[in-house]
C-alpha cells in the first residue's frame, strides 16, 4: 500500500507473519478434518501468525509504526518454520479456540514478536500484559453447548504431527475490517526479512495476502 493509500482515520490492525500459499493448502486439509457446526472457521487466506493485535489505532500512530517496524525489522532474519500440533485453547476437552501450534522456529518467532512489541511500546501503544503463544488459529467456537463432533476430531488428530514446513520471510502490518460474512484483512506495509547469512543472493520469497 502506498503512502496515499494509508488510512487517515482509526483503524484496527495487527501485526502478523503471513503464510504461503502452499502451506495454506497443507493447514486447510488439517482444518477440513475438524469441521464442525458451531465453529467461526478461519478462511485459508486469512491464515497467519500473530505476533501483535494492536486493536483500533489512530492514523498517526499507524505511520510511527510503519516507520519504527521497518527499521527494528531491517535486520532480522528469515528462518525456517514447523508447524507442528494441533490443539485447543483452554484444552482438548472443553475447545474454544484451535490452533496449530509451532515446532522448529518457535525461539526465533518468539524474538520477532519481542522485537514488535518493544516497538509498539515505544510508539506509545500499551505493553500487552499476556505471554505470547505463538500459534496459527483454524477456528473459534461460538456455539454455548459442547461439541462433541469437535472434541472427538481434535482426539483423533496426533497433538505432536508434523503439519508443513514453512520459511518466514516477512512481517506484515494488517488492517482489519469485521464484516458479518468474516473479517477482510488488507496490508498496509510489509517488511521482508534479511536473507540468512551465505544465503544473500536469495531474495526473501514475496508473499501473496
Amino acid at each position: 500500500m502506498s503512502d496515499s493509500d494509508q488510512p487517515t482515520q482509526p483503524v484496527r490492525a495487527f501485526v502478523a507473519v503471513p503464510i504461503p500459499a502452499d502451506t495454506r493448502a497443507r493447514v486447510a486439509a488439517v482444518q477440513q478434518r475438524l469441521r464442525a457446526d458451531g465453529v467461526k472457521w478461519v478462511e485459508p487466506t486469512n491464515y497467519h501468525f500473530t505476533l501483535r493485535f494492536l486493536g483500533n489505532t489512530a492514523a498517526p500512530t499507524l505511520a510511527a509504526l510503519r516507520a519504527a517496524l521497518s527499521e527494528a525489522l531491517a535486520e532480522c532474519q528469515a528462518f525456517p518454520l514447523t508447524l507442528r500440533g494441533v490443539g485447543a485453547f483452554p484444552n482438548r476437552q472443553r475447545p474454544r479456540t484451535i490452533w496449530i501450534g509451532v515446532g522448529e522456529g518457535r525461539q526465533e518467532l518468539e524474538a520477532l514478536a519481542a522485537t514488535v512489541e518493544r516497538v509498539v511500546v515505544a510508539v506509545g501503544c500499551a505493553p500487552e500484559p499476556r505471554p505470547f503463544r505463538p500459534h496459527l488459529t483454524l477456528g473459534r467456537v461460538k456455539a454455548e453447548r459442547p461439541l462433541p463432533e469437535l472434541t472427538r476430531a481434535l482426539e483423533r488428530e496426533p497433538a505432536d504431527q508434523e503439519v508443513e514446513r514453512m520459511e518466514a520471510t516477512a512481517v506484515v502490518l494488517m488492517r482489519s475490517e469485521l464484516r458479518r460474512t468474516g473479517p477482510i484483512y488488507t496490508p498496509l506495509a510489509t517488511f521482508p526479512l534479511r536473507a540468512p547469512a551465505g544465503d544473500a543472493g536469495h531474495a526473501p520469497e514475496t508473499i501473496p495476502p
